[in-house]
């Protein structure tokens, strides 16, 4: 019939999209959605009835098929606008709503926005490099469209909290043999011998404390780690506190439990008072533990100190409160965004203090170096 396509006729993606649409199903899985292997082959199938020059037709099928909660919708479509870049395609009844903009036209090695022609495999692979290389820059030295797009890349790291032995154990298979259950199966069976249950430790997350240096010297990387401190909250929000130190302290705790990254960092903005003021840590570091620290917040817990070391107080307080800091926690790490370049040396007045109490200094000038202290906070 004139004007019908039979499936023979209908043409299939070219290899160089399909080998881009592979690397997106794996951005889908490293953003956190869960994409069942039968979900992408029906996508991938759904492509041959579509025109994939379209960027609209790809995303929609994409959404249809590989979403399968209202929660992954805004992580398809984060991944999708890291992967493919432009803008997000928008239905006739979403008119209304913001359309968020793709950031990584900045980003591509020429400075060029992609003009769509050609070829979609070379965008796609300049894409993902540019990204990589935005992973390992120093965030003081970002542009204000590159920080806005590593805040995007933040929202898509996933944090393992630590866990922690609980006293209570759970059934199990394997482990050691349960007296009591196996005891109640041998009355139930009228005195016969039955197959022995097992069980083993059961475990608990372990709290995570985040003190976040928001003076002047922090400034450049205070933003972004406040938002690195909303992903990490919102990751387990009943086992994480976040404070702000400077010459005071503030518990930002409840303001970044917000589940929109933006009303989270507003709110923690408006409960700060002395942003980009001065340093005085070892003040606020003994109001910690006086107030939470010692009353059980700081006890087992994996406490992570973001700041220079910069330290305008008295730097033996500091080194003093650091010491009581370390016989009550579990492991103290401190994030210094300056240990990360070349020839540091903490000759700082208060990271040369807390150097003998802390477990480990880490950077975190990158969203690369950050990752890596989500590894290690999981270790511990």
């Amino acid at each position: 019939m004139t004007g019908t396509r039979t499936s023979d006729d209908r043409q299939a993606p070219a290899s160089g999209t399909i080998v881009g649409l592979v690397g997106f199903g794996r951005a889908l899985a490293e953003a956190g959605l869960s994409v069942p292997l039968d979900a992408t082959t029906t996508y991938l199938d759904a492509l041959r009835h579509l025109d994939v020059a379209d960027p609209a037709q790809v995303y929609w099928a994409g959404r249809a098929v590989l979403c399968r909660a209202p929660d992954d919708i805004d992580r398809y479509d984060a991944a999708f606008v890291h992967w493919f870049g432009g803008t997000l395609p928008t239905a006739s009844h979403r008119q209304g709503r913001r359309t968020r903009t793709a950031r990584i036209a900045a980003l591509t090695r020429t400075g060029d926005p992609a003009d769509g022609s050609g070829d979609d495999s070379p965008h796609l692979q300049v894409a993902a490099d540019d990204t990589d290389l935005l992973r390992r820059r120093d965030i003081a030295e970002l542009t204000a469209a590159e920080r806005a797009h590593l805040g995007e890349m933040l929202t898509l790291l996933r944090p393992r909290p630590p866990r922690r032995p609980a006293l209570r154990s759970r059934p199990s298979r394997r482990g050691p043999v349960d007296p009591s259950r196996t005891l109640r199966d041998m009355l139930a069976a009228g005195g016969e011998p039955v197959r022995p249950r097992r069980h083993h430790r059961a475990t608990r997350p372990r709290r995570v404390v985040l003190l976040v240096d928001v003076s002047g010297s922090m400034t450049p990387y205070a933003d972004a780690l406040l938002r690195f401190a909303h992903v990490v909250t919102r990751a387990a929000p009943a086992s994480t506190e976040t404070f702000s130190v400077g010459t005071r302290l503030t518990r930002l705790s409840r303001a970044l439990r917000a589940r929109d990254p933006e009303l989270a960092l507003a709110a923690a903005a408006r409960a700060v008072p002395d942003w980009a003021g001065g340093t005085r840590l070892g003040d606020t570091l003994r109001a910690f533990l006086d107030r939470w620290g010692r009353r059980g917040l700081a006890r087992g817990a994996v406490v992570v100190i973001f700041s220079d070391g910069w330290e305008r107080g008295d730097a033996t307080l500091l080194g003093e409160q650091m010491a009581q800091l370390r016989r009550l926690a579990h492991r103290v790490l401190w994030v210094n965004p300056h240990a990360g370049g070349e020839g540091y040396e903490p000759i700082q007045s208060g990271i040369s203090k807390a150097l003998p109490h802390i477990d480990r200094l880490l950077a975190g000038h990158s969203l690369a170096t950050l990752e890596e202290l989500l590894e290690e906070v999981h270790r511990a």
